[in-house]
């Protein structure tokens, strides 16, 4: 075995364990592996090894890292996980299956112009805000509940909201991280108590330092990079 074989079954223990000890369903959690910075040989390394769902933040990184993997007769499943620009958005609809972090109505009317052009339905979660270092995420609750409503009325029909994303503050303090990933429960719940017409399902929180915490309060999905594939390769560019 390979060391991100090895990793990716290590953590994948470490998440069923965290289920049980939750009392949630084996299997309820969903493990992105976060690619970013990594090489398309260490994804096929990971495809290798039974995972199939990685996360990317960067469209023009993942685009060509991607494109290469998928000419070779392999078909992972993709993640956008970043803060995303319009003038990305052609390309994280046409590699990715679902984009976690949208943060605003605009993007909102970007996907579905981009999405109907080559007639794709695209799922998406809303980032929200709650208390982590960076600025990305929906900050206004008020704002948030607009963009459901756009949704829940149909005007995106290529856009299917599956549920949210955050990240938890860069801290040691668990108390503060388990607070992040509790308001995100709590928005999912009324927001599906709101909105029963969208299966608003899918609580993505929870990274490498943190992810056994997130699946206590609920994650469905938790985005997890380094515990895989090592420390980052950054590039200049």
């Amino acid at each position: 075995m390979t060391d991100i074989s090895q990793n990716i079954q290590t953590i994948l223990t470490h998440i069923r364990s965290a289920e049980k000890q939750a009392g949630r369903a084996e299997n309820s959690v969903k493990l992105v592996a976060v690619s970013k910075f990594h090489p398309a040989e260490a994804v096929i390394e990971a495809t290798r090894a039974g995972q199939n769902l990685f996360g990317e933040n960067r469209v023009q990184e993942a685009a060509a890292k991607f494109d290469e993997i998928r000419a070779k007769g392999i078909n992972p499943d993709l993640h956008i996980i970043g803060s995303l620009q319009r003038n990305k958005v052609k390309e994280a609809v046409r590699i990715a299956s679902c984009i976690e972090s949208v943060d605003r109505i605009e993007l909102l009317e970007e996907i579905e112009k981009q999405a109907a052009k080559i007639d794709k339905n695209i799922e998406i979660l809303f980032e929200v805000h709650t208390g982590e270092d960076s600025k990305a995420g929906f900050t206004s609750e008020e704002d948030l509940t607009l963009a459901i409503e756009h949704c829940a009325k149909g005007d995106f029909p290529h856009i299917t909201p599956k549920g949210f994303m955050t990240m938890a503050p860069f801290t040691e303090d668990k108390k503060l991280v388990r607070k992040s990933f509790v308001t995100l429960r709590n928005l999912r719940e009324k927001f599906q108590k709101s909105f029963p017409s969208l299966d608003l399902c899918e609580l993505s929180m929870g990274m490498s330092g943190d992810y056994e915490i997130a699946i206590e309060e609920g994650a469905t999905i938790v985005r997890i990079g380094t515990a895989i594939f090592g420390e980052r390769l950054y590039t200049k560019n």
